[in-house]
């Protein structure tokens, strides 16, 4: 019988789903991906708590994804649900896992920063060829922002998770947007001391591998989709003077105008900012020139951890 598996990762601002299975070789087989926008992290930075309104977003969701999984009949045994940033800050998360556990019938599993980190760059390992080393991944979350540097063959030498990622910093400095000048600054000077202080020798990398949706949104507007286009974006690359440019442009816009780009999912729009000024912040600190963008993450980390254990 074939090995079949899902893996939810449930961030700050996104929930995705990734059915995949064991094919004939042994490597996985993408059946399903998908992700919808629930923002699980409205105002955890501020009060704590999830909000009701973002708890019924995520439940929706995961209503969404149960069907999916069961259709695709998936054992209930081979299923992942992988909470991340937002959940490990909120103090009534266990209303959030009864309701999961609910709809799903696997409790939630909160993960550390450190095994985010090691998911992320076994995700993104999988979508490299024969690159450069050292490898340092960044996977710029709603809540956090992973940084993993390590080589090709899985090995970590560093790694670092920080508390600030797009909808964190846009709800403690940037606001609505568009942001102030002065405010710009604050957020900057912020994420540098994280940058600072993560003990990650960013310089060190010889390739610097993007994951997740700030990278991959910010490659499609560079690339100038008129949709958004996975095939395309893969492996695509980002100098880091168009990330400068990219922040620029960015943060002279209204959310209205960010939400117009024809490749923007409208449910990133009023963060891309922050993660983007998050993103050009480690740009100042890594020595290879450009941004190489995968579309394989996490979400595909979880998956592989599945497959390797069924």
């Amino acid at each position: 019988m074939t090995t079949r598996v899902a893996a939810i990762d449930c961030g700050t601002n996104s929930i995705r789903l990734l059915i995949t299975e064991a094919g004939a070789d042994g490597r996985p087989v993408e059946l399903h991906r998908e992700t919808i926008i629930v923002r699980l992290g409205q105002g955890v930075d501020a009060t704590g708590e999830f909000h009701p309104d973002a708890l019924a977003r995520t439940f929706a969701a995961t209503d969404t994804y149960a069907k999916l999984i069961e259709d695709a009949a998936v054992p209930r045994d081979r299923i992942a649900f992988v909470a991340t940033s937002a959940a490990r800050d909120a103090g009534n998360r266990e209303e959030f896992f009864a309701g999961i556990e609910q709809r799903i019938g696997v409790r939630p599993e909160v993960i550390t920063g450190d095994r985010e980190a090691e998911l992320s760059f076994t995700g993104a390992l999988s979508g490299l060829g024969d690159d450069a080393e050292p490898v340092l991944v960044m996977d710029i979350g709603g809540g956090s922002t992973e940084l993993i540097l390590g080589e090709r063959d899985g090995t970590i030498r560093s790694a670092r998770s920080l508390d600030v990622g797009s909808v964190r910093i846009t709800e403690r400095f940037l606001g609505a947007g568009p942001p102030d000048p002065a405010d710009l600054g604050r957020a900057a000077r912020y994420v540098d001391e994280l940058l600072d202080g993560s003990g990650v020798d960013l310089a060190a990398a010889r390739l610097w591998v993007g994951v997740a949706g700030t990278a991959t949104t910010l490659a499609a507007i560079n690339l100038g989709l008129d949709r958004y286009d996975r095939s395309r974006v893969h492996r695509s690359t980002i100098t880091v003077d168009a990330l400068t440019r990219l922040l620029a442009d960015l943060a002279d816009r209204t959310v209205e105008q960010i939400r117009a780009i024809p490749s923007m999912h409208p449910g990133r729009a009023d963060v891309i900012c922050g993660g983007t000024l998050i993103a050009a912040r480690v740009a100042r600190r890594v020595g290879t020139g450009q941004l190489v963008v995968i579309e394989s993450d996490i979400l595909d980390g979880i998956a592989r951890s599945l497959l390797a254990r069924a």
